[in-house]
């Protein structure tokens, strides 16, 4: 048995909480409805270690991010679900948002809706919140009167994403970490252990051996002209992200990024398969192609395959569906072109594109941890080559030291 914190609404909308005493989350999740409540949040009581909890940085409360939209879009879909009214949802809302940006927004939301305005407009009041692609499904859910409906699919999306964007953090997390320690362990012996070692020669007055005079001479330099080096990694990536600005200068980057051996690929598949699940999930809302392409293309952040998005809106307003234009365009693959052809003439094109979206997923996971597993390996062999050399050519250092002549 294990205590479960928990919160859940009255059907007046009273919010209560409380600990309970189960064996998971489910039989808490059965006994609260039992009681008449509906259950908004359940936890493992003192289950979240400090690893898992949120830095309180000052600046942490003023951003919205993704998570919090999916559990915002989680608790929604809850309370409409069990028949609670949109105004009524969105007030209890405000008061269980853990973020005050986010209650701030919330707050707002709903009063626009008293106001008299319908959810997707006052969701779109707030794009740095709630992307095009939010706000177009709210629309076709109100329209349809499937708003319940909509937010699970919603909640389906964020989720997919969700879940990638937590691999690929969790995935790098050690090489980052790795590199980052041997950087440091190279600075040091450079900028304290080199030039110490080297004042035994100093001393002495014996010349340094050659491989310690280079080591004392990448020392200097590290030393002597830091700023320089800063001054222009920093001038670097100022010409750069000016560079990447421009419309010309993203889209000549994009190019490049696609044609590099392996990232290209594996960039392109991360392409198709947001393409994928953005279209499919707008389609499975109902929301109009043309209108779902034009959402999709600001999803879609490489600008070569955003590009070919409009050679697809001249072909399906001449007829010629999705799949014979993205097949011309050659920036798909031939597997996800194949797909989309059978969705096409199956009359199944939303549940295809997110069956490329999930087969696509599934191949970014496996080329990640193959790249990692393949760069894992070489960092520790360059890091290790690099201090080994370095050890090394003290220990020759030393070695010298016994042919230096007694005074």
């Amino acid at each position: 048995m294990a205590a479960y914190n928990y919160k859940a609404s009255t059907m007046d909308g009273r919010i209560i909480e409380g600990i309970m005493e189960a064996s998971d989350d489910r039989t808490v999740l059965h006994k609260l409805q039992d009681m008449g409540y509906l259950p908004i949040r359940v936890g493992v009581e003192g289950k979240e270690s400090f690893l898992r909890k949120e830095i309180g940085l000052p600046w942490a409360g003023k951003k919205v991010r993704h998570k919090d939209i999916l559990i915002f879009t989680q608790e929604l879909a809850t309370l409409l679900k069990a028949g609670l009214p949109l105004d009524r949802s969105l007030f209890i809302l405000s008061d269980l948002a853990e973020k005050a940006a986010m209650a701030q927004v919330i707050g707002a939301v709903l009063k626009d809706i008293k106001g008299g305005k319908a959810l997707a407009e006052a969701l779109s009041a707030h794009p740095h919140v709630f992307p095009k692609l939010y706000v177009n499904m709210i629309k076709a859910g109100e329209v349809g009167g499937v708003l319940d409906q909509i937010l699970e699919r919603l909640v389906e999306y964020y989720e997919g994403g969700e879940e990638l964007r937590s691999y690929f953090i969790s995935a790098l997390i050690y090489p980052i970490l790795l590199a980052v320690v041997g950087t440091i362990s190279i600075l040091v012996l450079l900028l304290f252990v080199i030039p110490e070692f080297s004042k035994i020669f100093v001393d002495a007055g014996a010349p340094l051996p050659a491989p310690m005079q280079v080591l004392v001479g990448i020392s200097d330099v590290l030393k002597g002209y830091w700023w320089v080096l800063v001054t222009l990694g920093v001038g670097g990536l100022l010409a750069l992200r000016r560079f990447l600005a421009t419309e010309e200068g993203r889209y000549k980057w994009d190019q490049r990024m696609l044609k590099m051996p392996v990232w290209g690929n594996l960039v392109r598949k991360i392409e198709v398969a947001r393409f994928a699940r953005t279209l499919g999930t707008l389609l499975k809302s109902a929301v109009p192609l043309l209108q779902a392409l034009t959402v999709v293309k600001e999803i879609v952040s490489n600008r070569v395959i955003a590009s070919t998005l409009d050679s697809l809106r001249t072909g399906i307003k001449k007829g010629e569906g999705i799949s014979y234009p993205i097949k011309q365009s050659g920036a798909f693959p031939a597997f996800a072109v194949h797909l989309l052809e059978v969705g096409e003439e199956s009359g199944k094109l939303d549940e295809m594109l997110l069956r490329v979206a999930d087969s696509y997923d599934r191949e970014i996971r496996t080329v990640v941890k193959s790249l990692i597993s393949f760069f894992e390996p070489a960092m520790i062999l360059l890091m290790g080559v690099v201090v080994g050399a370095m050890v090394i050519s003290m220990l020759m250092s030393i070695f010298s030291i016994q042919d230096i002549p007694l005074r």
